[in-house]
């Protein structure tokens, strides 16, 4: 029975209820009490005080925060590089000022005031509509399982190393929504103690690729790589790549199937530095060469960070 139901019904048996008997009363009541399933003593406290008010109910209600203050949160959310609101609400006293004062943002007194005094909860709300319009990538990585026991598992609470080389790996796919097709891949390694991180594409995941791309990498890098870390792809969990490690005297060590917090480090890097230059949807070209495509990328990464190389 619907909310409006009830509320009918209660009007309408609310007077005979408090003009009855006492045996019927008790009749009315246990009718009451079968079919609204309210319990008994809230039940004869309606009967005896029925809530005179709407039987309409309007939701929802009408939102506090207009347009220019939904504005301003995604602007500065954007600004903010999507971080969470627990973290941006605190955050928007200063960015609101500096996106005013370079001009990206002109707030009322009453507006700002709302805008400052949001709660992170309503933050969330407002912006849950602009999180579905983002993008997200799909998972392409196909287990390996053959050679697991010889590797052994690191987790995120393992990594204690000071010395640079060691570096969480990992392959990005660049096809966007959809997995079907050919498109290009890139390799990620990023140094724990450092955060260095270096990208190189690949036009495939097949094992002689990923070891030929780490082979560049050892050119590339300004330390010796001692240690890689990876997760559960057959692109990684195989006899090439195991045997190149144990050539090159490399510690080989693996995270946990499904937890991609084993390597924070490398999936931080996939997010800021991959996804935001490279997008996600690379896919091969009939006519434009890998070179071409990588060289155009290259221009707008920050060598300090790290570097697109084609191979």
């Amino acid at each position: 029975m619907s909310y409006q139901a009830k509320r009918e019904w209660l009007l309408q048996i609310a007077s005979r209820y408090r003009e009855a008997s006492s045996r019927l009363k008790e009749v009315i009541l246990d009718e009451f009490v079968a079919a609204t399933g309210y319990a008994r003593k809230y039940a004869i406290r309606l009967l005896n005080h029925p809530v005179d008010q709407k039987l309409t109910i309007t939701r929802p209600r009408p939102p506090h925060y207009g347009p220019e203050v939904q504005h301003a949160l995604h602007l500065g959310w954007t600004a903010a590089n999507h971080i969470c609101a627990k973290r941006l609400v605190p955050f928007l006293p200063t960015l609101v000022a500096s996106l005013e004062r370079h001009g990206h943002l002109h707030l009322s007194e009453q507006c700002r005031a709302d805008l400052l005094s949001m709660s992170p909860a309503t933050a969330d709300r407002i912006l849950q509509p602009y999180r579905k319009q983002e993008r997200h990538a799909i998972s392409t990585t196909r287990s390996g399982t053959l050679l697991k026991k010889q590797i052994p598992v690191r987790t995120f609470n393992d990594w204690n190393e000071t010395k640079p080389g060691f570096m969480e790996t990992d392959l990005v796919a660049h096809c966007g929504t959809h997995a079907d097709g050919s498109y290009l891949y890139t390799l990620t390694l990023t140094d724990i103690p450092t955060g260095w991180t270096e990208c190189l594409p690949l036009l495939n995941r097949g094992q002689e690729a990923v070891v030929a791309a780490l082979k560049r990498a050892q050119q590339l890098l300004p330390f010796p790589l001692l240690g890689i870390d990876t997760d559960n792809g057959a692109e990684f969990i195989n006899v090439e790549l195991l045997a190149f490690c144990e050539q090159e005297q490399i510690t080989f060590t693996r995270g946990r199937p499904r937890r991609s917090n084993d390597q924070c480090y490398v999936e931080q890097k996939n997010g800021q530095i991959v996804r935001q230059v490279v997008g996600y949807d690379l896919c091969w070209l009939l006519g434009t060469s890998v070179r071409k495509i990588h060289a155009f990328l290259r221009t707008d990464v920050p060598r300090s960070q790290h570097k697109w190389i084609a191979s």
